[in-house]
């Protein structure tokens, strides 16, 4: 394609760079996307096109007609009329997350390329494995990336721009039963697999997922596996904020305190870890990545679409590293599952954003 310096390190990235065509000097400006999906069938991705979509009829997606695209359950279709619908044909997810963002930024370059006539900065693009399981960013070479600041094309629809993430733990409780016969079980047996239900009750019933949104934070159970003599279960924690983040991973580990105390042995072992942190604690002292995607939406006719994300991205990771890195729109819907589709015109207002903010980095004197 004519980029610069490719090259791949051991945190798995692979790096290249599109050398300034300016004789004014501007900070070097990075992208960001993740080559790896979702934990869902991602083998033998058949996409389909439909275009002219009309905005209400349902799309089938698989011959038998088992699986489809109805507005009615998915309100989103309503946006698209009169676009081109990418979608799976309901065996697979479709890869948007994150291969949109992939496809925008190699179309941006090989656009920019053909086009010196537009005048841009240093920039540095890489793309990456490990975002979905959350460690892709944990070894992110920012000195051999060089950007002063930089995105991730990771978000979804038109217009999404993310600086707040949540910050993010997980935890593993294991319970050590004691398994007798049930016929002798009283005042003998401590049944792991119950213990372990126990537990998971007298966590907050109103801080689950599907009980909360905007900036509610919560426990969220992933994983589940027991039995009389042993169980475990996993979690993961989320809040925006740092204090109640704290709180909430104090509250799970004086549980498994009571729990210990209540019988008096060691029966619950938890292990909690951080994953990554509110990128918004780093950009708040500096907005000048988000002030200059915002004004670069608006000059290509996009309403910025501001919020919290409730996730988070490689971009949390790389912030505190070093590098500045909000988060942008890529365009998929629905991600990570059989009714992910995605927006060809989304997709190319993202490439349209892309050339204009890297012509919007400011030069310096």
């Amino acid at each position: 394609m004519g980029m610069h310096n490719v090259r791949t390190g051991k945190d798995g990235y692979v790096f290249a760079d599109l050398p300034a065509n300016d004789d004014q000097t501007r900070a070097k400006v990075g992208f960001i996307a993740h080559v790896d999906t979702a934990e869902f069938n991602s083998e033998n991705i058949q996409p389909q096109v439909v275009e002219n979509y009309n905005g209400h009829s349902v799309i089938a997606l698989d011959q038998a007609g088992k699986y489809n695209l109805d507005p009615h359950t998915f309100p989103s279709l309503t946006k698209y009329a009169g676009q081109t619908l990418i979608t799976t044909d309901g065996s697979t997810l479709l890869g948007a997350d994150d291969k949109a963002g992939v496809s925008e930024i190699m179309e941006t370059l090989q656009y920019l390329i053909a086009h010196p006539e537009i005048k841009h900065g240093d920039i540095v693009v890489a793309f990456g494995p490990d975002e979905e399981i959350g460690t892709g960013a944990d070894h992110f070479n920012t000195k051999d990336f060089g950007a002063d600041l930089a995105y991730t094309v990771d978000g979804g629809s038109l217009g999404e721009l993310q600086y707040e993430t949540f910050n993010a733990a997980a935890a593993t409780v294991h319970f050590n039963g004691t398994n007798v016969h049930p016929a002798e079980a009283k005042d003998v047996m401590v049944n792991a697999a119950q213990l372990a239900m126990d537990f998971h009750e007298a966590l907050p019933i109103a801080e689950r997922p599907e009980k909360t949104d905007g900036r509610d934070g919560f426990y969220m159970l992933t994983d589940m596996a027991g039995t009389p003599d042993s169980a475990d279960l996993s979690y993961i924690i989320r809040d925006f904020d740092q204090a109640n983040f704290e709180s909430r991973k104090s509250f799970i580990k004086n549980l498994a305190d009571e729990f210990n105390q209540k019988y008096g042995a060691e029966l619950v072992e938890i292990n909690i870890f951080d994953q990554y942190y509110n990128m918004g604690e780093v950009l708040k002292d500096d907005l000048t990545p988000v002030e200059l995607v915002k004004t670069a939406m608006q000059k290509v006719g996009i309403t910025p679409n501001i919020f919290p994300v409730r996730g988070g991205t490689d971009g949390s990771k790389i912030s505190f590293l070093g590098t500045p890195t909000p988060n942008i729109f890529a365009g998929p819907e629905n991600m990570h599952g059989r009714f992910e589709y995605v927006s060809l015109q989304t997709m190319k207002k993202a490439v349209e954003l892309l050339i204009q903010i890297v012509q919007d980095v400011p030069t310096e004197n």
